[in-house]
């Protein structure tokens, strides 16, 4: 049975000495695998539909039992160019990628998912701030993983009194009166966890121009990594290149002194 998705590769490996196994996620199945044989061929037809990132529709062989599709054909609807030509925009596309493979089960549809992927690659390749994209993107997977942070009030007592502290242990913000029971809650300012608030609810296609202040964006990164190590067991390969990769550029710029 000949069967059409619409998906973006968010994996690619190689399986023996000219095939592929494709990893997709789609708009109608959430994430699956399939066989692309002979994908490693210079000439084969699957060698650009193969790979990572792309985006199109993929015609697929799925026979009766529970194996893997065989990918038949594939039209590519964006390779998204510029965002591959930047070494940057591509480790963040990366990184982006493995956290969802990572989060998401074999043939569990999300729509919305499948959008908010579709969307933050576009706004990529577009050139689009691509730490704040990582950030929103990394937001919404913590919902995904049911880790949420509590950012409407104190995640202790319930009580809305600022100046707010985030704990990772405890969930969430912290008020001054609760902040004793977490003696590693993180500071941060308010444009801070409001930002973050806003990132949980946020519709990404209505992204506009966006500034902000180089201590915020440690204070997101701060937060929403400590509660990935906190509570999620992922070791992600994409993750330690741009971190390196975000080292290599701190040390490049110049001294603002």
């Amino acid at each position: 049975m000949l069967v059409k998705w619409e998906g973006i590769v968010i994996r690619s490996v190689d399986y023996g000495e000219s095939s592929k196994v494709v990893t997709l996620f789609t708009r109608e199945n959430g994430k699956l695998g399939v066989m692309a044989r002979g994908a490693k061929k210079t000439k084969s037809r699957l060698a650009a539909v193969s790979q990572l990132f792309s985006h199109g529709y993929f015609l697929c062989k799925a026979g009766p039992g529970a194996g893997m599709p065989d990918l038949s054909q594939g039209d590519i609807l964006d390779s998204f160019r510029d965002m591959r030509q930047s070494l940057t925009a591509t480790a963040y596309a990366a990184y982006i990628a493995e956290l969802l493979d990572r989060l998401t089960h074999e043939r569990e549809p999300n729509p919305f998912l499948f959008q908010l992927l579709l969307q933050t690659f576009r706004y990529l390749d577009e050139g689009v701030d691509p730490e704040i994209l990582c950030r929103i993107f990394e937001t919404k997977m913590l919902i995904v993983a049911g880790i949420s942070p509590q950012l409407s009030a104190c995640a202790n007592c319930g009580q809305q009194r600022e100046p707010y502290a985030i704990s990772v242990s405890q969930g969430g913000l912290l008020c001054p009166s609760c902040q004793p029971f977490d003696p590693y809650a993180l500071a941060v300012t308010p444009s801070t966890w409001k930002l973050l608030r806003l990132f949980q609810v946020f519709d990404l296609e209505r992204l506009g121009e966006i500034e902000v202040k180089p201590a915020t964006r440690s204070q997101l990164k701060r937060v929403i990594r400590g509660f990935m190590d906190e509570h999620l067991d992922l070791r992600l390969k994409s993750r330690a290149f741009l971190e390196q990769l975000e080292r290599m550029e701190r040390m490049a710029q110049p001294d603002s002194d």
